[in-house]
């Protein structure tokens, strides 16, 4: 079976690939947990996040974006000490200031980013002009961690952008 180039012999990897990448998610708080992932994996490989996926899903509740958002700084420190996720000041707050300002967002998160679909054929690029105006757009909302890189990530992983390869199976058209 022929998959992305991406796609190492690690089954996590693999499972993510095959059941996952590129798929439609619904919802704002699968967003949010799409999203709060992408910004903790910049600097870093996607692998180690899918890792540790589950270390974050405890750490931050499931993602419910009304949760998080009451999370303290007393909770910032003790997961600076939670071994289970990536222990970023910066990224831990950022979470926690994207589901405040999130859980405001008229029509939701999910709707937000979806509002940014490209109308064109976007694939093998790192950014697109979509991915650059939704982060500027978040960013002016107040969001962190939510560069045109990043947010390209997120729309390929979402489905938003069709980007398998040429002979992957799990391509579309």
């Amino acid at each position: 079976m022929q998959r992305c180039g991406w796609v190492t012999s690690d089954e996590i990897y693999i499972d993510y690939h095959d059941t996952e990448w590129g798929s439609p998610i619904s919802g704002d708080n699968a967003m949010f947990e799409r999203l709060s992932l992408e910004g903790f994996q910049a600097g870093l490989s996607w692998l180690t996040i899918l890792k540790r996926r589950e270390g974050f899903r405890a750490a931050f509740h499931g993602f419910e974006i009304a949760k998080v958002a009451k999370m303290t700084q007393e909770d910032v420190e003790r997961l600076l000490q939670d071994e289970g996720i990536i222990r970023h000041r910066g990224k831990i707050e950022a979470v926690i200031n994207n589901a405040k300002i999130a859980q405001e967002l008229a029509g939701g998160i999910e709707a937000f980013v979806r509002g940014f679909a490209p109308t064109e054929d976007r694939r093998n690029l790192t950014k697109s002009p979509e991915s650059e105006a939704m982060s500027k757009a978040l960013r002016k909302l107040g969001f962190n961690f939510v560069g045109p890189t990043t947010m390209h990530a997120l729309m390929q992983a979402i489905g938003m952008i069709e980007d398998h390869s040429e002979d992957c199976f799990r391509r579309k058209g």
